[in-house]
């Protein structure tokens, strides 16, 4: 490949550097291939499980049989595993308005949630069917100036005489603020609930599946969700999202994704079955090879003078990886560098576009197997200020590194690294 030799040579130093966060990463990834493992066993998946159903899908072995592998490897009492999960977004909606009745109030527990659920509670846009058109209120707890959780203010907020469900997102999104480690989400869960034991506690844990040994519902999430084009699916699932928690709010979503009273009995899998088992499956390896392309990232580009974060040595919460350029033209550069990277359209030429469900213009380089797949190498970021990347996925590192390294080149070549 075209990589110039100072380019490998910043690289290889970088990467030498890493040396203890790839050792952490590895220890956790076989901590959690060790529960994968031990799931699938338990359940005694067998050639069977891997064939799917077609029409309404009743009695489907395989997907009944991953919903309770989903439930065993996050601790939790209870999964829905769907192919019919259109995206995360769709996901977590169908999890929030199985659980909420017009009247009741939702908190956001840490600022403001990801970008498109913003047009689903109704804070932005006016789509029809959004939680604030249902009747359902809607709060938000502001971070700390130091952008950390306010846990003053998550305590008096779940008070509130019709508070019924705290939502927590682990990840960052487009926000400045660093994703949430389990332990902190296990606080934020216990200041809650200390402050009101009825209050019901969500998770999107979108980007965070596997980064550490435990999830949130290990730590007292009643209901979580996530999709599968990201961590859990391990680069294979082809499409879908999951949501695992207490039996009675899961099979709440499921009537809201299907319709009352058929909840989680109907849904045929057709050819899919075999993707969702080997992805999920293959998980905790790829999404360390996501992390240590995050880090590789970050080594990088600190050595470079950039602003990144997390920082190359520092805990992490999700797979994302940030970096802050301060003008339009240098987010362009590395998206377009990334872009060159990948496997699948890397003679495309990224430029900002009117993304649905975003209020800015947003640039993403993501040349995927998987379309949209975050679990594979992937930039993207918004058209405004302080024009940061938001860098994830890498399903093998090799190929993760290079596309940082041809990143730089674009950076170089433009004069304006």
């Amino acid at each position: 490949m075209n990589i110039s030799d100072e380019t490998r040579r910043l690289a290889a130093r970088a990467e030498a550097q890493c040396a203890p966060q790839f050792a952490e990463i590895d220890r956790v990834a076989q901590r959690n291939a060790e529960k994968m493992l031990s799931a699938f066993q338990e359940e005694r998946v067998s050639a069977a499980h891997l064939v799917g159903t077609t029409g309404y899908g009743y009695d489907d072995l395989g997907r009944d049989t991953l919903d309770r592998i989903f439930a065993r490897v996050f601790g939790a009492e209870a999964g829905l595993v769907r192919s019919q999960f259109v995206n995360g977004t769709h996901t977590i909606t169908c999890a929030l308005m199985g659980i909420l009745r017009p009247g009741d109030l939702c908190i956001s527990a840490f600022g403001a949630p990801y970008d498109t659920l913003l047009g689903v509670i109704g804070v932005t846009g006016n789509a029809p069917g959004n939680m604030l058109e249902m009747g359902i209120e809607y709060r938000q707890v502001d971070m700390t100036p130091d952008l950390r959780p306010d846990i003053a203010g998550i305590r008096e907020a779940v008070r509130a005489k019709n508070a019924k469900l705290l939502m927590i997102q682990r990840s960052r999104g487009y926000s400045v603020r660093a994703a949430l480690t389990v332990r902190e989400i296990g606080e934020i869960i216990r200041a809650a609930k200390e402050a009101n034991p009825d209050i019901l506690v969500f998770v999107d844990n979108c980007y965070g599946e596997f980064v550490e040994e435990m999830e949130p519902t290990e730590v007292g999430a009643d209901i979580m969700a996530g999709s599968l084009i990201k961590n859990p699916g391990g680069g294979i699932a082809p499409t879908g999202g999951y949501i695992v928690g207490r039996n009675d709010l899961v099979e709440a979503a499921a009537m809201r994704l299907t319709c009352p009273g058929i909840g989680r009995e109907c849904g045929s899998t057709q050819d899919i079955n075999r993707l969702l088992y080997q992805g999920f499956f293959l998980a905790p390896h790829v999404t360390a090879q996501a992390l240590k392309t995050a880090v590789f990232c970050a080594s990088v580009m600190e050595s470079l003078g950039y602003t990144t974060s997390p920082a190359a040595d520092a805990l992490r919460g999700d797979i994302v990886q940030t970096v802050e350029f301060r003008k339009p033209e240098l987010l362009r550069a590395f998206c377009r560098g990334v872009q060159m990277g990948a496997p699948v359209d890397s003679y495309v030429t990224p430029e900002p576009w009117d993304m649905p469900g975003y209020e800015d213009q947003v640039i993403m380089a993501a040349g995927a197997f998987i379309q949209g797949a975050s679990i594979e190498l992937s930039a993207d970021g918004p058209m405004r200020d302080p024009y940061m990347a938001y860098l994830q996925g890498g399903i093998t590192y090799e190929s993760g590194r290079l596309g940082i390294m041809l990143a730089l080149e674009m950076l170089r070549k433009a004069g304006i690294q």
